[in-house]
């Protein structure tokens, strides 16, 4: 269950984001900042970001996820729906 004080933001990701270790660096940029949720590949080449937090710590995962992890080249961060990996206890690599 999602306390009120949490809000779930979900994010497609889009440039050079595979084979850069933007997976893992987020998982360690979401722990930092208390933040719940999963990441992944799709198979499309872009990776899908699920998150749960409070609404200052969903903005700074928003602006760490336009930039990426050195090597990545974000092209577009996409908002979408969050679903079910949103509400993940810890911060996660999921495989797809």
């Amino acid at each position: 269950m999602v306390e009120s004080s949490e809000e779930r933001r979900a994010y497609l990701v889009s440039g050079r984001v595979q084979g850069v270790g933007f997976r893992w660096s987020t998982v360690r940029e979401a722990h930092s900042l208390g933040v719940q949720g999963a990441v992944w590949n799709r198979v499309d080449g872009r990776v899908e970001v699920h998150a749960r937090g409070s609404s200052a710590a969903l903005d700074r995962l928003e602006r760490w996820l336009r930039e990426g992890p050195p090597g990545a080249r974000v092209a577009e961060l996409e908002a979408i729906a969050a679903g079910e990996a949103a509400g993940t206890e810890g911060f996660r690599v999921l495989r797809p």
